[in-house]
This record gives C-alpha cells, sequence and structure tokens, in this order.
C-alpha cells in the first residue's frame, strides 16, 4: 500500500501530459474538419455538411500548385546542401580538438538559436551587399543555415556512439581512408542521416519567417497561406492548403523521431 501515492501521482502526471497534448493538437483537428465544410464561409461551427469540392478547386487553382511545387523544390535543395555540410562539420569537429573548436560550434547553431527574424533581416543584408537578387537559391541558402544545424545534430550524436575499433580494425587490415569512409563509417551513419534529411525537409517546408526576408516576389506555401489570410479569397480553399502542409510535415517528422530513437539501439551504439 505505501506505493500507492506514488502510482497516482504517475497517473496524474499521465493524464496531465495527455490534456497538455491534446490541448496543443485541437486547432490542428479544426482544421481538418473546417477543409471539409460545405459552408462557404469556412469556420462556422458546428458544419453544416462535408464535402470534397474543395479539394478539387484547390488543385484547379495554378497559384496553389506553383506554391507547393516552389515549397518542394527549395526543400529538397535546401536539404542536400544540410547534409553535406552538416555531415563535414560533424567529420570535423567530432574528435579532434583545435583552436576556435567551441566558438565554431556557437556559429554554426546560431542560425536556429536566434529569433527567425534575426536570421532573415542579416540573410537580407548580405544578399543585398553581394547584389544577389531574391529568388529560388536566396530561399534555400536560408533554409539550409538552420537545416545545416539539424543534420550536424544527427551526425554528431551518431559518430559519438560510433567505436574507434571498428575504424582502426578497417585500418589494421589495409582499408584506405576512402575505403573505411563507404563500408564502415557510412553504414553506420545511415538512419542518422535519413533521420537528420528528413526533419530538414520538413522544417524547410513550413519555414516563413526567414522565407519572407529572402523570397523576394517568389511565395512558398507558408507565404502563400499568410497571403490568403490577410486577403482571403476562399476561405475553405485555405483550409484544404493548410490541411496540406500538415500532411506532407507531420508523417516526416514523426518518421524523423523513429529513425532517431532506433539508433539508441544501432550496432554502433554498444
Amino acid at each position: 500500500m505505501r506505493f500507492k501515492p506514488a502510482l497516482q501521482g504517475t497517473y496524474l502526471l499521465r493524464a496531465a501530459a495527455y490534456a497538455g497534448l491534446a490541448f496543443l493538437h485541437l486547432p490542428l483537428l479544426f482544421i481538418v474538419l473546417y477543409a471539409f465544410n460545405s459552408d462557404d464561409g469556412g469556420y462556422s461551427f458546428p458544419l453544416r455538411g462535408l464535402t470534397l469540392r474543395w479539394f478539387a478547386r484547390a488543385w484547379e487553382r495554378e497559384d496553389i500548385l506553383q506554391a507547393i511545387s516552389l515549397s518542394l523544390s527549395v526543400a529538397a535543395m535546401a536539404t542536400l546542401i544540410a547534409m553535406v555540410l552538416g555531415t563535414m562539420t560533424a567529420a570535423a569537429l567530432n574528435r579532434d580538438r583545435f583552436f576556435g573548436k567551441d566558438g565554431f560550434t556557437t556559429l554554426l547553431i546560431l542560425p536556429i538559436a536566434l529569433p527567425g527574424i534575426v536570421t532573415g533581416i542579416a540573410l537580407l543584408a548580405a544578399f543585398k551587399l553581394m547584389d544577389v537578387n531574391p529568388g529560388f537559391w536566396t530561399i534555400a541558402i536560408g533554409h539550409a543555415t538552420f537545416c545545416v544545424v539539424v543534420v550536424h545534430n544527427n551526425v554528431v550524436a551518431r559518430l559519438r556512439r560510433l567505436p574507434t575499433r571498428l575504424v582502426e580494425a578497417s585500418m589494421d587490415l589495409g582499408a584506405d581512408t576512402l575505403t573505411t569512409l563507404r563500408y564502415v563509417i557510412l553504414p553506420q551513419l545511415g538512419t542518422a542521416l535519413l533521420a537528420g534529411g528528413i526533419l530538414a525537409f520538413a522544417l524547410s517546408v513550413d519555414e516563413l519567417i526567414v522565407t519572407t526576408f529572402t523570397s523576394g516576389s517568389e511565395k512558398t506555401l507558408p507565404i502563400w497561406l499568410l497571403n490568403q489570410l490577410s486577403r482571403p479569397r476562399e476561405v475553405a480553399v485555405t483550409n484544404v492548403v493548410a490541411l496540406t502542409v500538415m500532411l506532407l510535415t507531420m508523417p516526416l517528422i514523426l518518421l524523423a523521431w523513429r529513425l532517431t530513437r532506433d539508433t539508441d539501439t544501432s550496432p554502433g551504439a554498444h
């Protein structure tokens, strides 16, 4: 009986956690419901009926398709840049110590640690100084600045659990650096790279603040949504596009979390 208060406290803590999650995710449920609302107003509750016509209307609009295409293209390019740079910086900072290592690490994480508006203003000032016109590449570079950190953190975490004896054994057996990298290190980094890349892609698709300063006249999906909220044409269509963003990013984030969780039981972790 002496353990009963502890058990009650555990149940109360779990109930509070579930209640908090439900409170945070309740607005997402309303977005899903409003995407199927038959009312032209879009935000009437209770729903007067269910319809799929807003989905058909959304896919007929060229501005929506262009925004989706641009967001996916930017996310793919930003992820590619982040995976290359994030892996290289992780390899450089993993074990070797050199002058300025701590400062370099701090500078690396600044873009994601600072408020997005600060990062956006800094990028805009840099592009203007270099006389670069805002467009696809400025958006992709802007997104890559914080996506690099995501990939870097995943790769560093895996490298720190990678036993040095595997690399030493490969070298003792006559393998050169590239062979060791290809057959020993990269297979151990596989899920970490995949998780980092997936999370970076999802973050890029959702990014709004940095994009606002680096996009110029281009409109990614988040910017399209922001413009629609300030000057709505069809509120129900906006709900459909918001649901599309959720369907694009939520599975990716869950998959990245699952891959990251599995790294704790990976062969290289022991």
